[in-house]
């Protein structure tokens, strides 16, 4: 059986959490493993989660597995990387608190769309990417991320060149094999976009390897747009600046910054 790892980093997000632990818990697949990465918070955040895995372990038919870690890190990114390390899965998500899955057969979904219980373990996807909506603060949908449309374009194959026009699949839709996850750890030397910076070297890793990236084809996530990117829109901004060029190189991407300056003028 294919088996997920879904990993929620959390610091004082007594506000928003319980939606996504909510939306784990109803998955109607059986092989999910939730891994709750804490920072050490100071509000209600580790109760919640601490209640979420012990009513897990509480119910006699749970085919869903729940780790709880709470220390100080880093920062985000440091998180994730200790995520990484005690997913077990054959695929890990990252869906931090707020973020949600579209629908309670989300990850189902995954596994028939791209067929993942038919391939031979060294065969399967080095990603399987779906769509994302945007939701405002209570979880409602608000509408589509507008990258959608390019996705579902009839000529569009996804590949590591793809983010040179911007981050294209969001992360929370980014379900990446575990092993090559494990030996591709975020860059902490970026603050705000190790995540776009790890996207493409999964997927150059993947190229290397001849494996494929399968489009699920309908929406996976429910994107909750606030977070220390939004926060620190203008640091985000000149940190992926340093990504795509040491992916693209200088000339790429000063003309590709052009271009989203004068798509967000039209």
């Amino acid at each position: 059986m294919i088996r997920f790892s879904i990993i929620t980093i959390t610091y004082n997000a007594e506000g928003c959490l319980q939606r996504t632990l909510d939306s784990v818990r109803r998955q109607t697949w059986p092989g999910v493993q939730h891994l709750i990465i804490d920072g050490a918070s100071t509000d209600a955040t580790l109760r919640m989660a601490e209640a979420y895995k012990a009513e897990n372990d509480r119910t006699e038919d749970s085919r869903h597995s729940v780790i709880v870690k709470s220390e100080p890190d880093r920062g985000l990114y440091d998180a994730m990387n200790k995520g990484l390390k005690q997913a077990s899965g054959d695929y890990v998500l990252f869906l931090n608190a707020g973020d949600a899955l579209a629908s309670d057969d989300t990850l189902e979904q995954v596994v028939a769309r791209c067929r993942l219980e038919d391939l031979p373990s060294g065969e399967l996807p080095a990603v399987c990417y779906g769509l994302t909506d945007i939701t405002d603060d209570e979880g409602r949908v608000t509408h589509p991320r507008r990258f959608n449309a390019m996705l579902t374009a009839p000529a569009f194959r996804l590949s590591w060149r793809s983010f040179k026009h911007g981050m294209l699949v969001c992360h929370q839709a980014f379900f990446a094999r575990a092993d090559l996850a494990r030996v591709t750890p975020y860059d902490l030397q970026y603050h705000y976009s190790a995540d776009v910076d790890w996207c493409i070297r999964l997927m150059r890793e993947a190229e290397a390897q001849g494996l494929s990236l399968m489009p699920v084809g309908m929406t996976t996530a429910l994107y909750q747009e606030q977070g220390q990117t939004t926060a620190h829109h203008r640091e985000s901004l000149r940190e992926r600046f340093r990504v795509m060029r040491s992916h693209y190189g200088l000339a790429t991407t000063l003309l590709m910054h052009l271009w989203f300056v004068l798509r967000a003028k039209s």
